[in-house]
């Protein structure tokens, strides 16, 4: 059948599920032009796709399914362009209102970057206060590598018993806890319950340096050094945030919490 396409042939050619093909079909928006009366399989032709990239096309410019049913079947041209030209322009008005939002987002993250990049590489060693954040530790990973960062979630729920995965949500952070020589990879709740490796950060002004990875262990030694001879402290664990600074890459904020800058 030169001139005609299967349903999953139809599906890939114009980037829609077969599922949704299916879907138009049943509503009599897109129905097949020929059926196998042997096999029963579905055939679509040039018209078809032809009439599926046109309601993709609208789809993206908010248009309904009833609306592009409408569109569809109209028999008056001067009554298609009109439709048509209104969907343009609410397609320019998304493009703007997108594009005024992308502008803003730029700012945003350019106005965050200078600070960090900025404000807080002027500064050797800084303090910072953080509130109580509660932790869990990876069972196995040490250190973030590419095949681990970008679906650390995954992972953390992974270790979880099936009966507790419901109870545990995370924000988009993690880093590494070290104490006592060990390290372990983390990632920062905002729900948990009681299991193995979960960490109480204390809330607090914690010292802090950025770091990357290249410097990461000399700077957090620094900081300990930095601890231990201006406030006579002993810091029991270390915290090395991570800070995502472009894609495929990150930087580090090391972090001593110290009992003495918080009157303890």
């Amino acid at each position: 059948m030169k001139n005609y396409f299967s349903i999953s042939q139809t599906a890939k050619i114009v980037e829609m599920t077969a599922e949704t093909l299916r879907h138009y079909d049943r509503i009599d928006l897109v129905k097949p032009c020929k059926t196998d009366e042997w096999t029963g399989y579905r055939y679509y032709s040039q018209e078809e796709i032809v009439k599926l990239n046109t309601i993709k096309a609208l789809r993206c410019m908010d248009l309904t399914l009833s609306e592009i049913k409408e569109v569809l079947a109209y028999d008056d041209f001067g009554k298609i362009i009109a439709k048509l030209k209104l969907a343009e322009k609410s397609a320019d008005e998304k493009i703007a209102r997108l594009n005024y939002a992308k502008t803003a987002i730029r700012r945003a993250r350019a106005s965050y970057e200078n600070e960090l990049n900025g404000k807080r590489q002027n500064k050797d060693v800084f303090i910072k206060y953080y509130p109580q954040r509660v932790i869990l530790l990876s069972d196995k990973l040490e250190t973030p590598a590419l095949d681990n960062l970008w679906n650390y979630h995954r992972h953390f729920y992974g270790q979880i018993s099936d009966k507790l995965k419901n109870e545990f949500s995370f924000e988009d952070l993690a880093g590494i806890y070290e104490q006592n020589g060990q390290c372990r990879l983390f990632a920062i709740c905002t729900r948990y319950a009681k299991t193995d490796g979960i960490k109480i950060l204390p809330g607090g002004n914690y010292l802090c340096a950025d770091c990357t990875e290249e410097n990461r262990e000399h700077i957090t030694k620094k900081l300990t050094e930095t601890a231990k001879r201006d406030y006579n402290a002993a810091p029991g664990f270390t915290v090395q945030l991570i800070v995502l600074s472009g894609i495929l890459q990150w930087n580090y904020q090391a972090q001593i919490y110290i009992p003495q800058l918080n009157g303890s």
